[in-house]
C-alpha cells in the first residue's frame, strides 16, 4: 500500500521513514506514518508480520541484523528510522540513526536502556533508587550471597516479562536463573531483591535533544507472582499532585543518567509499603501493551505518534502535537483465556460504548497454553476512553474466549 499524500502535509512529502518490527503493536505507528504522507519502510520477518500490507515497502529481514538493514537504508535513502513497544529493535534502530547521521541515541544510550544490568549499575551511580540485584551469565547462586528471599530473576535485555520468576527459596533459584538465561539474547540475567509494593506505575515522555517533557502516569496492573505478567493499565493515574511530580522527577533524573535524550521513553515505577520510590525499568522507547499507541493520546490529547515520527525525522516542535481529548481517562485491559482449545470467541464490544478497539488475539481452534512470564500469550485485548477511570469491572463480558 502506497502512503497517501495530503497538500497539508507537503514537508513530508518523499521524505522515506524506516520502521523497525510488523506485528499488531507496530501498526499504529506504521498508519500513523502513512497519515502523515510518509513512504514507510518496514522491516520484520514476515511470520506475525500484520503490519506487512500497510507498508508502502516490506522487507522480510529480522530487526536484529543491523548491518543488511543498515545497507537497504542507505539504499532506499532513508529520512529517519523508529520503533515503538518493543526493546530488542532499540539497538538496532540506534545503531542505523548514528551510522547514516540521523537522529536517534548514543551506543552508550542504548545499552543502559536495553541492558537491565548495564542500566542498574548507571542509575546506581547516580544514588537513583532501585532493587539491589547481581549478575550471572551462568546458573550459579551459591547459599553465601548476600541477599534475602525472596528474590526476582529476569533476563537483562527482554520485555514482556519474558523470563521473569519471583522465587522464594534457595532451591528454586538456579532452575529460573536458566530459564531467564535461556529467554535472554545475550545470554545474561540479573537477580534481584523483591520490592513489595502497594501500587506500580510507568511514566510516558517524550525527549528531544536531551530536552525531556513528561507527559502522564499510567497505572499498571499485572498478575502477580510469580511472573507478573501486566493485564491491565490506566491513565491517567489517580494519585496526588506531589506524587505525581515525584515520579516525573525520578523519571527525569533517569533519563539524563541513561543518557536518553531522543524520542519515546517508558520508565517503570514502584511505590512500596512504606511510600519510597524505586526505579525498576527504564525503556528508550514507547510503552507496549497500546500504551503509546492509544492511551496517552486518549487520555491527554499528545500524538504521541505523530511526535515519535517527528523525532526521528528532525523535526520535533513540542507544541503542535498538543490537543484537548474527548474524555478524561483511558486504558487498556488484556483477557486472559483458559488453558485449552478455543471453542467460542464472542465479542461484545459493541455494546460498550467506552471501548474504542477490542481485538482477539487468537482464534477458534488456537491451543492456549498456561499464561506463565509470556505478555504474547494474552488471548485478547481492549482500549477504553471513559469520563471515568476504570469503567470496565469484568474485561470477559466485553471479550469473552471459551476453551475446552
Amino acid at each position: 500500500m502506497i502512503a497517501t499524500f495530503r497538500l497539508s502535509d507537503k514537508k513530508y512529502y518523499m521524505k522515506k521513514l524506516a520502521i523497525l518490527g510488523a506485528s499488531y503493536l507496530q501498526v499504529p505507528l506504521i498508519n500513523k506514518a502513512n497519515e502523515m504522507g510518509l513512504e514507510t519502510h518496514v522491516f520484520a520477518w514476515e511470520d506475525g508480520a500484520v503490519g506487512k500490507e500497510m507498508a508502502s515497502h516490506f522487507y522480510p529481514i529480522s530487526i536484529l541484523n543491523k548491518e543488511d538493514i543498515l545497507q537497504k537504508c542507505k539504499e532506499i535513502g532513508i529520512h529517519g528510522i523508529t520503533t515503538i513497544g518493543t526493546d530488542i529493535a532499540i539497538p538496532s534502530v540506534n545503531y542505523i540513526a548514528n551510522k547514516l547521521n540521523l537522529i536517534g541515541n548514543s551506543f552508550e544510550a542504548t545499552l543502559n536502556s536495553t541492558d537491565k544490568y548495564e542500566m542498574r549499575k548507571a542509575l546506581l551511580s547516580k544514588n537513583i533508587p532501585c532493587p539491589r540485584f547481581s549478575f550471572f551469565e551462568v546458573d550459579c547462586f551459591k547459599k553465601n550471597e548476600d541477599f534475602e528471599f525472596p528474590l526476582i530473576v529476569k533476563p537483562t535485555d527482554r520485555s514482556g516479562s519474558r523470563g521473569v520468576t519471583k522465587v522464594s527459596s534457595f532451591n528454586e533459584l538456579n532452575k529460573a536463573i536458566r530459564k531467564a538465561l535461556d529467554n535472554s539474547i545475550n545470554k545474561r540475567v540479573i537477580v534481584e531483591e523483591f520490592i513489595k509494593g502497594k501500587r506500580e506505575f510507568s511514566v510516558e515522555c517524550i525527549s528531544y535533544e536531551g530536552k525531556i517533557y513528561p507527559l502522564v502516569v499510567t497505572d499498571k496492573v499485572t498478575t502477580g507472582a510469580p511472573y507478573f505478567c501486566e493485564i491491565e493499565h490506566h491513565q491517567p493515574a489517580q494519585i496526588s499532585d506531589e506524587l505525581k511530580n515525584k515520579l516525573f522527577q525520578l523519571t527525569i533524573d533517569s533519563l539524563i543518567t541513561l543518557g536518553v535524550k531522543n524520542g519515546a521513553s517508558h520508565t517503570e515505577i514502584i511505590l512500596d509499603e512504606n511510600d519510597n520510590l524505586f526505579i525498576i525499568e527504564v525503556a528508550g522507547r514507547m510503552g507496549g501493551d497500546f500504551i503509546g499507541s492509544h492511551l496517552v493520546k486518549l487520555s491527554t490529547g499528545f500524538d504521541f505518534l505523530m511526535a515519535t515520527v517527528d523525532i526521528a525525522l528532525n523535526n520535533f516542535t513540542i507544541d503542535k502535537y498538543y490537543g484537548i481529548p474527548e474524555k478524561l481517562f483511558s486504558g487498556v485491559y488484556y483477557v486472559i483465556a483458559n488453558p485449552g482449545k478455543i471453542v467460542n470467541i464472542n465479542n461484545n464490544y459493541k455494546c460498550f460504548q467506552e471501548i474504542v478497539y477490542c481485538q482477539p488475539l487468537c482464534m477458534v481452534g488456537d491451543i492456549v497454553d498456561m499464561l506463565v512470564d509470556r505478555s504474547d500469550k494474552r488471548s485478547g485485548i481492549m482500549v477504553y476512553s471513559s469520563d471515568v477511570a476504570n469503567p470496565i469491572k469484568s474485561p470477559t463480558s466485553v471479550l469473552n474466549i471459551t476453551t475446552v
